[in-house]
């Protein structure tokens, strides 16, 4: 379908076997961003081939480690950008919710609601 994200079967993805039973995601928050990507897009508010310019542009970064350990900390900083350039949010608001984020979790008792 044009427009639509078209991701390949994780069997076929090199280098990233899939187990049965194992999460598709490593945290929760993997799995919220990812939707958030899927439905901007949806939504028009960037293309797919804009995310995927982002995204790519952080993943080559030279910082980025060699295992792919932190593949989703380079799709939240695409994100970041693409909302920053597209006018969804500023750099000052991104850093405010970051931050109000950060706080909350530090007061959660982990493993509870």
């Amino acid at each position: 379908m044009p427009g639509k994200a078209t991701l390949s079967q994780p069997e076929i993805v090199p280098g990233h076997p899939i187990e049965p039973d194992t999460p598709a995601f490593a945290e929760p928050w993997q799995a919220q961003a990812f939707a958030l990507v899927i439905a901007l897009t949806e939504g028009g508010k960037f293309s797919w081939n804009e995310w995927a310019a982002a995204l790519s542009q952080q993943v080559h970064r030279r910082d980025a480690a060699e295992d792919g350990s932190d593949y989703y900390h380079h799709w939240m900083r695409a994100l970041e950008t693409l909302l920053v350039e597209k006018g969804m949010a500023s750099p000052s608001a991104i850093e405010d919710m970051t931050a109000a984020w950060q706080r909350a979790a530090h007061a959660t008792p982990h493993g509870k609601p």
